[in-house]
């Protein structure tokens, strides 16, 4: 028999580096799920990507166990990443942070395939590209489609 879902919590919390301070414990405290048993499980299945800040789902269940779901960075900061930028222009249609290239752009829309709305690796790549544009970023280089 399934178990009975009582919460779905959703965090952003820096790969390896889970600890009990908020928003981790505030969130789980109050859910009722043993932080410490959180945190321990999420450090080990994140230490290859450690300080990346990651989305989490947490699932927890009627008898206060938990699951949970990492998944990928998000887009915008993966592409402050490809461009090396410290943060997005305040008018992307008119002063540029940085730019990336077409293979970046492809690279990072492969990594974030299994999160997008998206049925084909062009479409994925459209949609990280317009993502770029409107953080200010130029697209260099000729479009692989």
């Amino acid at each position: 028999m399934a178990k009975r879902i009582v919460k779905v919590i959703k965090l952003q919390v820096r790969g390896g580096q889970a600890n009990p301070a908020p928003p981790v414990g505030p969130a789980l405290g109050a859910a009722g799920v043993n932080i410490v048993a959180f945190t321990k499980r999420f450090n080990a299945h994140t230490q290859d990507k450690n300080g990346q800040l990651l989305p989490v789902v947490i699932t927890v269940f009627a008898d206060k166990s938990f699951e949970f779901v990492v998944k990928t960075p998000a887009a915008a900061v993966q592409l402050l990443q490809a461009s090396k930028s410290e943060k997005g222009s305040p008018e992307p249609n008119r002063i540029q942070a940085g730019s990336v290239t077409w293979e970046q752009l492809g690279a990072i829309a492969r990594d974030k395939m299994p999160d997008l709305n998206a049925f084909t690796l062009e479409s994925a790549v459209k949609m990280i590209a317009g993502t770029a544009r409107s953080m200010g970023l130029r697209i260099t280089g000729s479009p692989p489609f």
